[in-house]
């Protein structure tokens, strides 16, 4: 199939590119690398009558270090971070999530910011990012900017906080120090694939952070400042039954499959990050 007719708006900045989404009334859609809504467009599941072309957006595409945080732009795409263009926050964690990715084509025209804003629950970015503890700076039609924290930011399977005149213009990840580790494990049925289960953790001795995230739960990233404790305290992680149970008490509606590949998920990652600790 081919989409339906639409209008293709340029704009010159990220107001300007909010301004025309506003305006739109809900019936104009933002199109990043395009690898989510693209398929949804010829598909006619997505049906807009003007897409609003932001990955050329002055500012949208570059990299910022300051001393205590790495900025990556919205328009950023997963090839670039893959191939250590982008500062890392903690030592090699961005470009091995990127490069488990999809394939290398959509990659090359997937962005970070697109990623996070598509909001699909079995995505890297969403659960990669509420490890790093990760916030999205939004921009309105005004010009005024707003920075939301990732774990405000995703409020659902394909809803985010964004208002109808927002464009996601950059992500800002806290620096981690040098003792810092982090583990990322996910199951696929076959590379390329959406996960069916993902575990992330990241711990900083010094900051004295430790986050134990799920994800491909069916909705946003599941935290668990339990498991991240006990990883904390022993470091290792906690048995299979313990990491079941605590994810029965989440209170996510979820099959005994899909808690066990979690489970394991978990375990993989937690130890990951700790060995030779």
């Amino acid at each position: 199939m081919k989409p339906v007719a639409f209008d293709l708006i340029r704009c010159t900045d990220a107001a300007a590119a909010a301004k025309a989404l506003a305006a739109g009334d809900g019936a104009t859609k933002a199109m990043g690398g395009g690898q989510s809504l693209g398929p949804m467009l010829n598909l006619r599941l997505a049906r807009p009558e003007a897409l609003v072309d932001v990955t050329a957006l002055p500012g949208l595409d570059g990299f910022r270090e300051t001393a205590t945080h790495v900025e990556i732009g919205a328009a950023v795409t997963h090839a670039r971070i893959e191939d250590g263009e982008c500062p890392e926050p903690i030592a090699g964690m961005l470009a091995r999530v990127a490069g488990g990715i999809a394939y290398r084509a959509v990659r090359n025209r997937g962005t970070i910011g697109g990623s996070l804003c598509h909001a699909d629950p079995a995505a890297d970015w969403v659960t990669a990012m509420t490890a790093l503890g990760a916030s999205v700076v939004a921009t309105g039609a005004d010009g005024v900017r707003r920075e939301i924290p990732i774990t405000a930011f995703m409020l659902g399977a394909y809803r985010t906080a964004l208002g109808p005149g927002e464009i996601a213009t950059l992500i800002r990840i806290p620096r981690y120090s040098p003792e810092a580790r982090w583990g990322y494990h996910k199951i696929c049925r076959k590379v390329g694939e959406f996960a069916d289960a993902i575990g992330a953790f990241v711990a900083d001795p010094v900051s004295r952070t430790c986050r134990a995230v799920f994800g491909s739960t069916g909705g946003a990233p599941l935290l668990s400042p339990v498991l991240a404790a006990h990883a904390a305290r022993t470091g290792a992680p906690a048995d299979l039954a313990t990491v079941k149970a605590e994810l029965v008490r989440s209170g996510l509606s979820l099959s005994e499959v899909k808690i066990h590949q979690l489970a394991v998920a978990h375990r993989r990652a937690v130890e990951e990050a700790l060995a030779d600790a």
